[in-house]
């Protein structure tokens, strides 16, 4: 039966079962990228620049020589633990201060919610991450770093309002009543209830962060060369936008199904996980 009611939802949400093979495909892609690259992604040949696709190189050499297939195929890793570490920092940051503000109320809403969270709004984040990464320096875990701290209110707030809804359902309150403590409540009656939307947020939250990062790549304040990144790459594409431009469209269809396959997932997730949604649609 599991089975069956697998297939069902996947011929109802055709988008999902598309987004599940995107994100399997660059999954793979990233664990098997050196056995799948058919050189090294940083190995130059200044005689073989600019080339065109071809049998010999598939997606074309860059300005340097380098191949572009190689070079993609390994961008998929930067992209995939960064959105993967970037979700999960953010997703603890804000799982922490929202249940405090949450639970507790009070000061300790007003401190968290008022003052540190709109001190943290009062940027877009994207700003935010690049003042961080151009004061400490381009790299894989400051690039992490400052995406997750200019994430982590997001999802501080969607828990706050998540846990203020739980915490005076009956269930909470039989479980003060028997004398249970606050992080036994908060662990074991309010997390598991809270997880659905949060859920849905952190699909869509690693489709913001494979697009940061390849921003944050293409400014030059990413993973310092000669490492592969799609931003990267685009920006070493720039100035042969015209006479090559196989240079950008192999990157940018990496970000751009890359992007689309989290989303797909994230939207997927929100219908499968809402109860009205299943009622209305029969999944």
């Amino acid at each position: 039966m599991s089975l069956l009611s697998t297939t069902h939802r996947l011929k109802q949400q055709p988008l999902a079962a598309l987004g599940v093979l995107l994100l399997t495909g660059f999954i793979l892609c990233a664990l098997f990228a050196p056995l799948l690259a058919p050189q090294n992604p940083a190995q130059l040949d200044l005689d073989g620049r600019l080339l065109s696709p071809s049998a010999a190189h598939w997606f074309g050499t860059d300005e340097l020589g380098r191949d572009i297939l190689s070079r993609t195929l390994y961008g998929a890793r930067i992209s995939l633990i960064v959105s993967i570490s970037v979700v999960s920092l953010s997703l603890a940051a804000g799982l922490i201060a929202g249940c405090l503000s949450g639970f507790y109320g009070g000061w300790t809403d007003t401190i968290l919610n008022v003052y540190v969270s709109n001190a943290f709004l009062a940027l877009p984040g994207i700003l935010l991450a690049i003042a961080f990464v151009a004061f400490l320096g381009p790299g894989l875990l400051n690039l992490i770093l400052a995406l997750a701290i200019s994430n982590w209110v997001n999802y501080a707030r969607l828990v706050r309002a998540q846990v203020m809804a739980i915490k005076e359902r009956e269930f909470v309150e039989a479980a003060r009543a028997l004398g249970a403590s606050d992080l036994r409540v908060i662990c074991r009656h309010i997390l598991p209830n809270i997880l659905q939307p949060l859920i849905v947020q952190a699909a869509v939250g690693m489709a913001g962060a494979v697009l940061a990062e390849a921003t944050l790549s293409f400014l030059g304040l990413g993973i310092p060369a000669p490492s592969a990144s799609w931003g990267a790459m685009l920006n070493d594409a720039r100035s042969h936008l015209f006479d090559s431009p196989h240079l950008v469209i192999f990157p940018a269809t990496a970000v751009m199904l890359a992007v689309l396959s989290f989303n797909f997932i994230g939207d997927a997730l929100r219908d499968l996980l809402d109860p009205r949604t299943r009622l209305s649609t029969g999944l």
